[in-house]
């Protein structure tokens, strides 16, 4: 089963439940951190690295002799990573979404394929669980590519636990589609509402099974709780506000570590949403 921990922002405490359930969980599981442009899961599990590969995109580069200037390239692309003004193209790499179309218009072969360096994927263990990230290129605004490198690693079989990035975007879309689950973490505030509010709209626009996690459940109102209940939404869990727990995560330990007790109510969860 692949379960996605996802949030409507990003500080919720997503990071922080992903590495409790695959702490928590029995027999095989594999954690999978898919918020690659800050990736913070290794700072808890600690994982020794043993394979690693670059992730790149392909994009054109322009063969200016070969060029007849006719603009069908820069027509076609929608990102204008292309432009042709005159007697002059000029290709933009860091624009470019390597949708290949450019290549195939070009009437004259115009155009070289270069690579782009996107990001590097990792992959290693954490004390039995097998773990894997990915390491967004400084500078690169693409995340989904990386994020979809990524996917490619998770395991066939087994309980795996993806990391989502924060927020309600493609980089969230296209890491939680073609998850069997997902859990929305958020906080009992007026702020952490509005954001878990978006959120449910994208899983429910998705076609996704989910259900809320409310982090630092005491510390705010019973809105987010209420809200819930008026949309007949499942709360799996409301993790205390816990000085030990905040302690623990400024020193890189993970919540269960911190907070021994709640390790069973983790593996119940786990054990409540798997078939």
């Amino acid at each position: 089963m692949k379960i996605a921990v996802a949030s409507g922002k990003g500080g919720t405490g997503k990071t922080t439940v992903s590495v409790s359930l695959a702490l928590a969980a029995p027999g095989k599981v594999q954690y999978v951190d898919c918020d690659v442009e800050e990736p913070n899961g290794h700072l808890f599990l600690n994982p020794v690295i043993g394979a690693n590969r670059e992730v790149h995109l392909s994009v054109p580069r322009v063969i200016e002799e070969q060029c007849s200037y006719c603009g069908k390239c820069r027509d076609l692309c929608r990102f204008k990573a292309i432009t042709v003004f005159g007697r002059t193209i000029m290709a933009f790499a860091d624009l470019c979404h390597s949708c290949g179309g450019c290549f195939l218009v070009c009437p004259e072969k115009a155009l070289a394929r270069e690579k782009r360096l996107v990001g590097v994927v990792e992959k290693g263990d954490a004390d039995g669980v097998a773990f894997v990230h990915g390491l967004l290129r400084v500078g690169e605004a693409m995340a989904v590519p990386l994020i979809r490198a990524v996917k490619e690693e998770c395991a066939a079989d087994g309980l795996v636990i993806v990391d989502a990035p924060p927020g309600t975007s493609c980089p969230l879309v296209a890491t939680i589609k073609d998850c069997d689950y997902a859990l929305l973490v958020t906080e009992a505030t007026p702020f952490g509402l509005h954001d878990l509010q978006l959120a449910v709209g994208v899983l429910r626009k998705l076609e996704r099974p989910f259900g809320v996690i409310i982090n630092r459940a005491d510390m705010g109102d019973k809105g987010t709780e209420r809200w819930c209940a008026q949309e007949d939404i499942k709360v799996h869990m409301q993790i205390p506000f816990d000085r030990k727990i905040a302690e623990g995560y400024a020193a890189g330990e993970p919540l269960i570590v911190s907070r021994p007790d709640l390790r069973d109510s983790f593996a119940l969860l786990l054990e409540e949403l798997q078939p």
